[in-house]
């Protein structure tokens, strides 16, 4: 015979204050767990939503970076030519050549703190082939002049950014003109401006890099093998999805480990925790428990019954975590991006399998601190149990 399952729920509820604590401490390890995991999915959402599945990104061989690369304009002009690079209805070529530094802000919450931020010199077609972007405030500076525009994410959390302020970099008085909205992408923590106004301000000689958009999707293999026989080029080329997602790797695993390391961690204490809690519930059920097997029910009915019974805590745990977790998504963090070295602001992003993982890692919670304490309640002796009365 198997134990009834609201019999069993009845059993949590009867013991409110106990299952109250144990189930919030096991709802604190999944809120960590969550947390962690929803971080990192905002990092990698935002960085890969950050690149076009029909643009590649080419830089220098071997850099790692838009910053730390160089492609001269010869370069960039036999790149431009190749016939997998799709052409506009005036048949020029798709193609943006762009100059990428670093600019150090202060913070708008902190004047004597400051962060890089990336400023990113790029000609009108460069604008064409981010479509995502839109200006949600002023207007799109004017090519060739000394105008720039801020994403929404620099704005918020940088100083001295208003539309009609001036900031003063590479020896020259910038104006902002507008504030764009990068669409939940990478470019929100960027500076936009002229591609050569930015160069002869900053007294460059070559591009950062070169983004072109493909004739066809499938023209990649093509053109990366047709750029990689070039001898007179000496670059890497990329799909620029997988170009920014390459660009989270290493804050990606630092937030991977450390929340791990601190899930890990207070997992063991709310593990302990349910073990004690089930272990108490098997000691002042005794008697319950020796009148069960006279009745009949099995010692795998006995083991069951209290292994569900952890399982339900450590599902209300669960689901009482997750929910914590959920209102995170409301929050924007701002971090240094390992990779670029520059300010990356995006958000806690929760996703069907963040959910899916949570919920499972508090069942396995339930499972190992309840294990026991079920084995335990399962050998009694009916004999034994019913004298305990």
């Amino acid at each position: 015979m198997k134990i009834p399952t609201h019999y069993i729920a009845r059993n949590l509820w009867v013991r409110k204050l106990t299952t109250a604590l144990t189930a919030g401490g096991m709802a604190l390890v999944v809120f960590v767990f969550a947390a962690v995991l929803m971080l990192d999915a905002g990092l990698k959402a935002t960085l890969v939503a950050t690149g076009s599945p029909d643009n590649v990104v080419v830089i220098r061989q071997g850099a790692q970076t838009e910053v730390q690369s160089g492609i001269s304009r010869d370069q960039a002009a036999l790149i431009e030519t190749a016939p997998e690079v799709a052409r506009g209805a005036d048949g020029l070529p798709l193609v943006s050549k762009e100059v990428v530094v670093l600019n150090s802000l202060p913070k708008i919450d902190d004047l004597t703190k400051r962060s890089n931020v990336v400023v990113r010199g790029l000609p009108d077609m460069g604008k064409t082939l981010r479509p995502q972007v839109s200006i949600v405030q002023g207007r799109m500076f004017r090519p060739g002049s000394s105008e720039i525009v801020v994403g929404r994410s620099v704005a918020r959390g940088f100083a001295g950014v208003e539309i009609g302020q001036q900031l003063s970099f590479a020896a020259r008085q910038w104006t902002v003109v507008g504030i764009f909205d990068g669409g939940m992408t990478a470019f929100d923590s960027e500076i936009w401006g002229d591609v050569e106004q930015m160069m002869q301000a900053f007294r460059r000689i070559v591009y950062s890099s070169v983004i072109a958009k493909l004739a066809a999707p499938d023209l990649f293999a093509a053109l990366k093998v047709r750029l990689d026989d070039d001898p007179r080029l000496k670059v890497d080329i990329k799909r620029e999805a997988q170009f920014y997602s390459d660009q989270s790797s290493s804050l990606s695993n630092f937030i991977t480990l450390l929340g791990m390391a601190l899930s890990i961690i207070f997992s063991l204490g709310a593990m302990i925790g349910a073990t004690i809690t089930m272990y108490a519930a098997v000691a002042t059920r005794t008697a319950e428990i020796g009148t069960l097997r006279a009745l009949g029910f099995q010692r795998g009915s006995i083991l069951l019954a209290f292994l569900i019974e952890a399982l339900l805590l450590a599902a209300v745990g669960g689901i009482v975590g997750l929910i914590a977790a959920s209102f995170l998504t409301a929050i924007t963090v701002s971090t240094t991006n390992f990779q670029s070295f520059s300010e990356l602001a995006f958000a806690f992003t929760l996703t069907p399998g963040i959910v899916l993982s949570a919920l499972a890692f508090s069942l396995v919670m339930g499972f190992v601190g309840g294990f026991l304490p079920a084995i335990k309640a399962s050998r009694m002796k009916i004999v034994d149990a019913l004298r305990a009365d």
